[in-house]
């Protein structure tokens, strides 16, 4: 039995800064990603998605949890370019 475990610590976790809440990192990445098309698109979005769960992982975090946050980012993305389009329908 472990010190820890015979004086009833328990081992602590990591808490990770949630991806879609890092502005500066969503609003980059709607923009880089609204610059692309096609197979181009594709290829940035893989490459940013891969990179940002194998970092998570490389801290540490659990696999599900790393495909919770990658699920979390892409959604907040998608809501950046919404609002990027919009801006520019009101000004078109």
């Amino acid at each position: 039995m472990s010190n820890d475990a015979m004086i009833g610590q328990v081992t602590p976790s990591i808490a990770f800064f949630p991806l879609a809440s890092r502005r500066d990192l969503v609003r980059r990445s709607a923009v880089a990603l609204d610059n692309c098309h096609g197979p181009a698109a594709v290829d940035f979005w893989r490459t940013t998605c891969r990179a940002l769960g194998a970092e998570l992982l490389a801290l540490g975090c659990p696999e599900e949890e790393m495909r919770a946050e990658i699920m979390d980012f892409q959604a907040a993305v998608q809501m950046e370019l919404m609002w990027l389009h919009r801006g520019q329908e009101a000004r078109g």
